[in-house]
């Protein structure tokens, strides 16, 4: 995903997976936290949007899709 200065501005208690994320560290999230991440970007506001969106959501249907399985963003 291409890093804006609009993610650090997410409110964490409205948004904590997404706020979780960094450009510089890496996130994951497992099976349990993937619905929280969807739920977020269901209500993220249009102009943190992208193409992303819909890559992430791609990926969090693969998590769900078995066990022992996890979300990975790597930072740099």
């Amino acid at each position: 995903m291409e890093w804006t200065d609009l993610y650090p501005a997410l409110d964490p208690v409205n948004f904590p997976m997404l706020w979780a994320l960094s450009p510089y560290g890496d996130a994951v999230f497992n099976e349990r936290q993937v619905p929280l991440l969807l739920a977020e970007l269901d209500r993220l506001p249009e102009a943190y949007g992208g193409i992303w969106v819909d890559q992430v959501r791609e990926l969090c249907t693969v998590v769900q899709g078995g066990t022992h399985r996890y979300l990975w963003f790597v930072g740099d």
